[in-house]
């Protein structure tokens, strides 16, 4: 392919291009236009694809190759940081404010001054939540929220979306509890989409694409049961508020 295949809105929610045929420059770009509902989001995480882009452009659909992924088991956490969450006074749980979390992770980083969470993103993931698809890990300093993750829950995958810290280790505290719950439900992959040093500390690891989607053709089926996780979380962690 030379060139994005673009969607219409009146496409059906799975007509993507193979992600196969993703361009090698910009990596993985797939696809544009379509849109965001729940039908056309799932299809596509089932597809190895997820949307990605800013305020003022098209929708632009990705497969990325290689594809950075989190085994559960192979968790990396240091020693330092296992200190670090020993002694702290975070509370974490799930569910809890799904759109306050998509609502932090898509203010702008120092290292960027635009995000690509626009508010049609923030919208369509919310409804995705709302159908009990998404979920989100929360990191508590008392009342205040400050960290925490949200991503799409499809069979034995969770595919990751995005991450915010306010104070040192919130994400990475709120990614810890997660994947632990996450592997206590049987979950057998963390969908990390794009490598980073940062995943790397913590054990992320890259796939070919095609091994990728051979994994998530596997895992993703059948997709689950959707619903709310918090009353689950709160009852595995044995009724504690604080699990730092």
């Amino acid at each position: 392919m030379t060139s994005p295949r673009w969607l219409a809105v009146t496409d059906a929610p799975d007509d993507f291009p193979p992600a196969g045929e993703a361009l090698t420059e910009p990596n993985g770009l797939l696809a544009m236009g379509g849109d965001l509902s729940p039908q056309r989001l799932l299809a596509a995480y089932t597809q190895g694809i997820f949307p990605w882009y800013e305020l003022g452009q098209p929708i632009l659909w990705w497969s990325p190759d290689p594809r950075a992924v989190l085994w559960p088991e192979n968790l990396h956490v240091s020693r330092r940081l296992q200190r670090t969450r020993r002694r702290s006074s975070l509370s974490l749980t799930c569910d809890q404010a799904f759109a306050t979390v998509v609502e932090c992770c898509a203010e702008p980083r120092r290292y960027a001054e635009s995000t690509w969470i626009t508010g049609e993103m923030s919208d369509a993931y919310n409804a995705l939540h709302r159908l009990g698809w998404a979920h989100s890990f929360e990191a508590w300093q008392d009342d205040e929220l400050v960290g925490g993750l949200y991503g799409v829950a499809i069979g034995r995958v969770f595919f990751g979306e995005s991450m915010f810290s306010r104070t040192t280790n919130a994400s990475k505290i709120a990614l810890i509890t997660a994947v632990n719950y996450l592997r206590a439900r049987d979950f057998a992959l963390l969908d990390c989409q794009i490598w980073s040093s940062h995943l790397q500390t913590l054990g992320a690891t890259t796939l070919p694409r095609s091994v990728f989607l051979q994994q998530i053709d596997e895992l993703c089926r059948p997709p689950g049961s959707p619903g709310s996780w918090a009353k689950d979380f709160e009852e595995s962690s044995g009724d504690q508020t604080r699990l730092g």
